[in-house]
């Protein structure tokens, strides 16, 4: 899975004494993975890269030749926002670390050819390592790590603990990958990665129109603020009844008091059905606002026992 591709370049390539400086907000695959390689983890604020630079200052200080890996995402699917990857790459060999990056939620959706933010960024081929899932744009199961040193790649394949330890990807999920990669790469790719900009463009403009807000920059996760758990939770329980479903994210996933609806949008989407997905967010907020204005309570009923 991709959630194995994460962990296992990490455990794969990091021993004890090693170093790993780590985006606060990186994947759970990720943060599991350096906690099992290492107990040398630093955490820069999130797509801060003098942060990071600080971090990597630091470590220099007292450990001159020790492997260092700067981890961090293309695009955070809780914030829709990507660090400056162009900056990190520099920032990794300036300080004589390795840079990975995450690129689950943009490859194949987004920029030229589906390259994602790295390719935006001009930074193809550039990357110290790559990882990333075949669970999003190409709607299979499994994981990928990609990097130009093939001491590297022969490397995760005899010491990553979830490559070497698990069961190859079935027949029909590889078949599924090559087809969705040829897609990816055609002119109907090109064309998708329109459409689903336009209805991403769309929802945007519709929800701000309705006086809702949404962090991040434009990708096919609209994450809609709450703030508020007890609204968040309230919206909810309301989604059903206007018939939207809306992946409710709060604390753990995210900080207290940031709670968010995860709204995922696809090319194939009509103008109707993302004009009628921003008036049920809206109407369901209403609801619940109304609700707690009434006095309900918005825990869930537990059983008593």
């Amino acid at each position: 899975t991709g959630w194995s591709a994460g962990f296992g370049v990490i455990k794969g390539l990091v021993r004890s004494h090693d170093h790993i400086v780590m985006d606060a907000l990186a994947h759970a695959c990720l943060q599991t993975g350096a906690q099992a390689a290492t107990r040398n983890v630093s955490l820069f604020r999130h797509n801060d890269v003098e942060h990071c630079r600080d971090r990597l200052a630091a470590i220099r200080q007292r450990d001159r030749d020790g492997a260092i890996m700067v981890v961090t995402e293309s695009l955070f699917s809780m914030d829709s926002d990507t660090p400056d990857i162009a900056a990190l790459q520099a920032l990794a060999h300036e300080y004589n670390a390795v840079l990975m990056v995450d690129v689950a939620h943009d490859l194949g959706c987004l920029g030229r050819d589906g390259t994602g933010h790295i390719g935006m960024q001009d930074m193809l081929g550039k990357v110290d390592l790559v990882m990333g899932s075949f669970s999003k744009t190409f709607a299979s199961n499994g994981g990928f790590v990609a990097t130009n040193k093939r001491a590297v790649k022969e490397y995760l394949r005899f010491y990553s603990p979830s490559c070497t330890f698990t069961n190859a990807l079935s027949p029909v999920q590889v078949a599924i990958v090559g087809k969705a990669l040829e897609i990816v790469r055609s002119a109907e790719g090109a064309q998708l990665r329109r459409d689903l900009m336009g209805n991403i463009l769309s929802l945007r403009m519709q929800l701000k129109d309705r006086g809702m807000d949404f962090y991040g920059d434009p990708s096919a996760i609209v994450a809609v603020k709450t703030g508020d758990e007890a609204l968040a939770r309230m919206t909810a329980r309301a989604l059903p009844d206007v018939g939207l479903i809306a992946n409710l994210v709060e604390f753990p996933a995210v900080g207290k008091g940031l709670a968010r609806f995860r709204m995922q949008v696809m090319a194939t989407h009509t103008e109707d059905e993302v004009t009628a997905a921003a008036d049920k967010m809206g109407a369901a907020m209403r609801i619940a606002r109304a609700r707690l204005d009434a006095g309900y309570d918005e825990t869930p009923l537990r059983v008593a026992g």
